[in-house]
């Protein structure tokens, strides 16, 4: 076989291995490139730009498509919403979070927080508060545990030791009926209409010898001149009275009278009364006028520097920082139940608020054609170049066969 004859077997599998190699190559580049139309005396070349990039609006439409109908389901998302929201990561996110706040709470040094807190406590206590007691003090059992149990272990029980009733008589004796308040008294009483009485009543109801120093004396004159007396006579009459208050020993009767004083010692009809008495007088005046009790009381109170005393405890407060972990756990069962309960209803909610098919056909959109093929070649870059090297395999089978005929033939 000469040289020629076996260059034209030889020739048919190689250059058939050659164009089948570089045809399957040329074929998948022509899926991405170029990557922009070409033009030639103002028209555009087919196949240009490839196929891809001429076709990426719908090619980002059926990703979309395919990726929410087959993959992002809505069952799907439920369950990946489950695996994300299980307690325990619940818990930690929240437990996270709080740790956080408080770490904010303590770094920042502005009025803004302060300022917040401030017109929490004043809607909360200066006005919610009114309306709630309005509302309770209209109910029959308002506080009525509350106000029998103080009666019971405070009022019912309360007795004045020795120091506060000596304390309580020297009060009573030298501030609210001092001598000189006596003698005005006294003064007060005795009037001509009171004389008269007094000394009518003693003629007419005395008997015996009262009947006869009552009728040849009388009262009249008597009484008559001790209220000048004490009219004429300040400083004496006041002395008189203190005197008369020691020799009585007046301030150590009341002081024995007011230690002996308790409730204890009443009938149980008695204390009775006076536990519903108190509780009803409670329950009336909270409602008639606590309200404007408690609006003075919210319009009087500082709240910037109680907002400020508050922020401060909590950031130097050790409770709070125990109390994290147990608050965060129970946020996270509270959030396990509702989810529970509506998680369907909150992922079907949830789909058109994400709009997760705009947002795949958004991205596959901005993504530039150069991006979009080395994303692909990066997938499949394997089986691309095996698509390649299998047109070579074919081309140079084909030519093989060319060849055998040939050489048979020949």
């Amino acid at each position: 076989m000469d040289a020629s004859t076996l260059l034209l077997i030889a020739a048919p599998p190689i250059v058939g291995g050659i164009i089948g190699y570089f045809t399957n190559d040329l074929a998948i580049k022509m899926l991405f490139r170029p990557y922009r139309p070409l033009y030639i005396a103002g028209r555009r070349l087919p196949f240009t730009p490839g196929l891809i990039p001429s076709n990426q609006e719908r090619l980002a439409k059926r990703i979309a498509d395919t990726i929410m109908g087959s993959l992002l389901t809505p069952a799907e998302l439920q369950n990946l919403a489950r695996r994300l929201l299980q307690t325990e990561r619940m818990q930690s996110a929240i437990l996270w979070l709080l740790r956080l706040a408080l770490e904010q709470l303590q770094a920042r040094d502005d009025r803004g927080t302060s300022k917040i807190v401030a017109n929490i406590l004043r809607d909360l206590l200066g006005r919610s508060l009114l309306r709630l007691v309005r509302v309770w003090a209209r109910q029959e059992d308002f506080l009525a545990p509350q106000l029998n149990q103080i009666f019971d272990q405070v009022l019912l029980e309360f007795q004045l030791s020795e120091v506060q009733a000596e304390q309580l008589s020297d009060w009573l004796l030298n501030v609210v009926l001092p001598p000189d308040v006596l003698r005005v008294t006294l003064i007060d009483f005795l009037t001509d209409r009171n004389i008269q009485v007094i000394d009518e009543g003693f003629r007419e109801k005395t008997s015996g010898t009262y009947w006869v120093v009552a009728n040849l004396f009388g009262l009249r004159n008597t009484l008559t001149r001790l209220r000048t007396y004490c009219l004429d006579e300040k400083e004496a009459t006041n002395t008189r009275i203190t005197e008369l208050i020691q020799a009585l020993g007046i301030k150590g009767r009341l002081t024995e009278w007011l230690q002996n004083l308790s409730m204890q010692n009443l009938p149980v009809s008695t204390v009775r009364r006076l536990r519903s008495t108190m509780r009803e007088t409670v329950r009336d005046y909270v409602s008639n006028r606590g309200a404007d009790l408690l609006e003075g009381l919210g319009e009087s109170v500082d709240w910037d520097s109680t907002a400020d005393l508050l922020l401060n405890r909590l950031q130097t407060s050790d409770a709070v920082y125990k109390s994290l972990e147990p608050v965060s756990k129970e946020l996270a069962l509270v959030l396990e139940q509702y989810l529970e309960r509506d998680l369907e209803n909150i992922v079907a909610q949830a789909i058109p608020i994400l709009d997760i098919d705009q947002v795949i056909i958004d991205r596959v959109r901005a993504t530039s054609p150069r991006d979009l093929e080395l994303a692909i070649q990066g997938i499949v870059r394997n089986e691309l170049q095996a698509i390649v090297n299998l047109g070579g395999i074919l081309g140079f089978t084909i030519g093989l066969f060319q060849a055998v005929i040939l050489y048979f033939r020949g």
